[in-house]
């Protein structure tokens, strides 16, 4: 899933050849999320948790030592909120990877870019433009094909349903900090929101009675590698691109992230792909290639 917030400069003319290499970095790091989840096998909230403590136990520090001598009382609240939703979004999810493919999990956690449009029609009463209808009606077509021959009861497997779930907390959680992201700079926007997960995260595990200590060495490597790697590595990485790389192309580029997971699962979960997941796949990530760049479209508007 993408849980990285930056801060973009997109008046540069020249491109460094290095923002290219960190924006593939990152997608890597993002990319290897279920992986680490799928090693790691323990409760959605348990990984969830560790994935926002570790890289909190870095960011907490360094605001300390940095931080703004005046916060905006309304960007802040908002950024907090948007720690409950994330961390909502991030228990579901690391649930559903353990209950259905990590490819499948990946993909259907990504389709934020059309909760935030509905979001945005039915909550703030914006006029969508046509493509992203017909992004959003590609997009359920490709999630039709993916649930294969359970379409023909109506059903959809727990794990697959969880990780769209994920996709509709990941929106507003996008929804929500929209402005704190243009008032708070983003070490403190990161800050603020992680430790909000952490708690929330810290009380899941405690309601649900799972352990979050006494894990084997396999574990423990897991939980670190989703932390520093994947969160904490991805989000630095992606961060330094997009000072670089207007955000419209990177956003495409993102898009890569579900495919990089389903073929790292094959070998490396042995999890290979049937032919339905790849029709649907495709026709899932070509529905939200559509909506995002028809919110690149109206956002490159003068």
């Amino acid at each position: 899933m993408q849980a990285v917030q930056v801060s973009t400069n997109q008046n540069r003319v020249e491109i460094p050849w290095r923002a290219y290499v960190a924006l593939a970095i990152g997608i890597v790091c993002i990319a290897l999320s279920a992986i680490w989840v799928k090693w790691a096998a323990v409760p959605g909230p348990v990984s969830a948790f560790y994935r926002m403590l570790i890289p909190a136990l870095i960011l907490v520090p360094w605001w300390f030592a940095k931080r703004p001598k005046h916060l905006p009382k309304q960007a802040t609240r908002l950024s907090l909120l948007g720690g409950v939703f994330f961390a909502f979004d991030l228990a579901l999810w690391n649930t559903a990877i353990l209950l259905t493919s990590a490819a499948n999990s990946t993909l259907f956690a990504n389709n934020a870019p059309l909760w935030v449009g509905l979001g945005a029609w039915l909550i703030f009463r914006e006029r969508l433009p046509q493509r992203f209808w017909w992004g959003m009606a590609i997009a359920l077509i490709g999630v039709v094909v993916i649930m294969g021959e359970n379409v023909q009861q109506l059903t959809i497997s727990r794990g697959d349903l969880l990780a769209i779930s994920a996709g509709g907390f990941y929106a507003a959680y996008l929804l929500t900090t929209q402005r704190a992201r243009t008032e708070l700079d983003t070490l403190t926007f990161m800050t603020l929101g992680i430790v909000v997960s952490v708690v929330i995260l810290g009380l899941m595990c405690w309601i649900g009675g799972f352990s979050i200590v006494g894990f084997s060495a396999k574990t423990w490597w897991s939980l670190l590698g989703l932390g520093l790697v994947s969160h904490l590595g991805g989000w630095l990485a992606i961060n330094y691109a997009l000072g670089h790389i207007k955000a419209a192309t990177a956003s495409v580029s993102l898009l890569g992230q579900p495919v990089l997971t389903a073929l790292i699962s094959i070998p490396l979960l042995n999890e290979p792909l049937q032919i339905f997941q790849i029709v649907g796949g495709s026709l899932v990530i070509g529905g939200i290639w559509l909506v995002n760049t028809q919110k690149a479209a109206s956002n490159n508007k003068v």
